[in-house]
């Protein structure tokens, strides 16, 4: 931890916890509400970002259903045109050398071109439709045929020869012509046999054709971006989208070249918080790229956040005077218990908190303190006491073990009539049940070494095997390391007893019980195996479930509870990952598994144990 972390931590502690308590419940308040207001403000500027491109997306939609109209309109009135027969022999005419007489160009007016006029009256998105003759030999028409030299008033006039798409160019026909902006169709018109014959422009005003570069839209910047380059940007020009939309054209074009489909594309600009959106036209030869400036709709957010942020600090500051008050009403009792304890420590056992009429947990406190001084004194008092039942207990003790060295005496005593009876069995049987006792009374310690354990386990055989007509015989097979192990005390004969009793007594036949120890890493495992009588399954199932506590174990013979009581010994010694497990298989042997710690030891020789005075 860094010097400036271990003083905050210093400075934290230092505080008095009243205000500790305070600065946390702020805290847990403070925290989840910023995230769920982040969370929150955070949702509604990208809704607002999504509604706003959806928007733009559906927009430039139908401007393109509206271009895609208009490029139609224009297409099919310039074929309307080409395949007029009547004005393609007026064309050949002129080219010719040729004319017409009044009466039939009066014809060709009432007939022809007034079916054309009516043709452009009736299609409002177009301009106007115009026939151009190579030279001046020819009569003209208004406002559909016209003489070369008109042709040649037209800025677009150098793009006459090979046709094509013209923008943004003012009609200079009239003097008296709209100078509103036109877009054309220019359209050469050929003959087989006469080669060029005239030309035909279709035109239509450019807000017709793109009304979003021309109307006033808050925040909306369009503009046109020809395949060569060229921006027209309409009466809202916004010199500030010219990189935007010279790139986007750009990039639009180059995959409508390599074959791929290129539809509408849009995007949101995170720094400049603007919507970009392009609409490659393949008709028309360009890009439109239109920008939606959306700050002004975002910044609404931002300000719904300002105040969201100014209003939580308000309710916080004012959360901070209430917290804190609210804190120290409940923590007046601590801090009353606090300074008894303070005067206890100074001496003063006589001092009492003020208990009141409170019920909650700090009365509660301070009811339990005041009752742990009272106990205090009652403890003192008694010390006395204490201390002469601790002197009888030592008396007791004494005396206790003078009586055990009685019976020693005694059994020695007999022991040593019959051998000079040379009754040697009955002499042999008082020594092992002077051993017996002596092991069973000497608890100096909850655990003993395995061999300990081993030698009390023949000395029990031995008096057991005279209660039999038959032989019950012990074979031990444990390396010298396991018999140096240490393991609670009377662990490992209530299992050998618990095999004779229900598993060799109902056989009454000779019989062995084997004992066999397996080292396995950091632990060992001692087996008890007996041949006899063994378990079904259901009987197996229901000792494992006494053992492992599942089922409760009472008093009485067959019950487990010997077993049992080896199980919580050896966890309680040595953790959970010890004990004992159980496997039988009925008529045939019972397998008891007791599974212990393997600590190494250096070599030496196995203890024995002690003999009898």
């Amino acid at each position: 931890m860094s010097g400036k972390l271990r003083k905050s931590w210093a400075w934290i502690k230092g505080l008095k916890l009243n205000t500790r308590i305070t600065g946390i419940v702020l805290l847990f308040v403070m925290i989840p509400v910023a995230i769920l207001g982040g969370i929150v403000f955070y949702n509604m500027e990208q809704s607002s970002i999504r509604e706003n491109v959806s928007f733009m997306e559906s927009t430039m939609q139908r401007r393109r259903d509206s271009i895609a109209t208009n490029v139609d309109s224009i297409n099919m009135t310039t074929q309307f045109f080409l395949s007029n027969d009547t004005m393609n022999k007026v064309l050949v005419l002129a080219a010719t050398g040729g004319t017409y007489s009044t009466k039939e160009w009066i014809s060709i007016y009432r007939t022809d071109v007034a079916a054309l006029e009516r043709l452009i009256n009736n299609n409002p998105v177009l301009g106007g439709v115009r026939v151009y003759a190579v030279n001046d030999n020819v009569q003209e028409m208004m406002p559909v045929l016209f003489n070369h030299t008109r042709l040649q008033k037209q800025e677009w006039y150098a793009l006459s020869g090979k046709g094509g798409w013209v923008f943004d160019y003012t009609d200079r026909l009239f003097a008296t012509s709209d100078p509103s902006p036109l877009l054309s169709l220019i359209t050469p018109v050929y003959d087989r046999q006469y080669g060029n014959i005239g030309v035909i422009e279709a035109n239509m005003r450019m807000q017709t054709m793109f009304p979003s570069m021309y109307e006033n839209i808050e925040g909306e910047s369009s503009c046109f971006v020809t395949n060569s380059g060229r921006i027209i940007y309409g009466s809202n020009q916004d010199e500030s989208i010219k990189s935007i939309a010279t790139g986007l054209a750009k990039e639009m074009r180059t995959t409508a070249e390599s074959g791929e489909a290129v539809g509408i594309r849009t995007s949101y600009d995170k720094s400049s918080k603007r919507i970009i959106a392009g609409m490659y036209i393949p008709e028309l030869g360009g890009t439109l790229v239109s920008v939606d400036d959306i700050s002004g709709t975002l910044s609404e957010v931002y300000k719904l956040r300002t105040n969201f942020i100014v209003g939580m600090i308000l309710i916080l500051v004012l959360l901070t005077f209430v917290i804190d008050l609210l804190v120290n009403h409940v923590l007046k009792k601590f801090y009353e218990v606090l300074t008894t304890i303070r005067k206890v420590r100074s001496g003063d056992l006589s001092v009492r908190t003020p208990e009141g009429g409170d019920t909650d947990e700090m009365g509660e406190l301070a009811h339990q303190v005041n009752r742990m001084l009272d106990n205090i004194e009652d403890l003192m008092k008694e010390n006395i006491n204490r201390e002469v039942i601790v002197k009888d207990s030592q008396i007791k003790a004494l005396q206790n073990q003078i009586n055990a060295h009685f019976i020693y005496n005694v059994l020695e005593s007999i022991k040593m009539m019959a051998e000079v009876k040379e009754d040697y069995d009955i002499s042999d049987a008082i020594t092992s049940l002077g051993k017996l006792l002596r092991y069973s009374m000497k608890w100096t310690s909850d655990t003993v070494l395995v061999s300990e354990e081993m030698e009390y386990i023949r000395n029990y055989m031995a008096l057991i095997n005279l209660r039999f007509d038959y032989e019950i015989y012990l074979s031990v097979n444990l390396a010298d390391e396991i018999m140096r192990q240490k393991i609670p005390k009377m662990s490992l004969q209530p299992i050998i007893e618990n095999a004779i009793i229900h598993g060799i007594e109902e056989l009454a036949d000779d019989t062995t019980i084997y004992v066999k120890g397996v080292v396995n890493g950091d632990d060992c495992t001692i087996e008890i195996t007996d041949n006899g009588r063994g378990m079904n399954e259901e009987e197996l199932e229901v000792l494992r479930k006494k053992i492992s506590g599942e089922i409760q174990t009472g008093g009485g013979s067959g019950n487990g509870i010997g077993l049992k009581n080896v199980q919580d010994r050896i966890k309680m010694e040595y953790g959970d990952r010890y004990g004992i497990d159980v496997a039988a298989m009925e008529g045939c042997y019972t397998k008891v598994w007791v599974k212990i710690p393997m600590k190494r030891t250096g070599v030496g020789t196995v203890a024995a144990p002690a003999n009898m005075n």
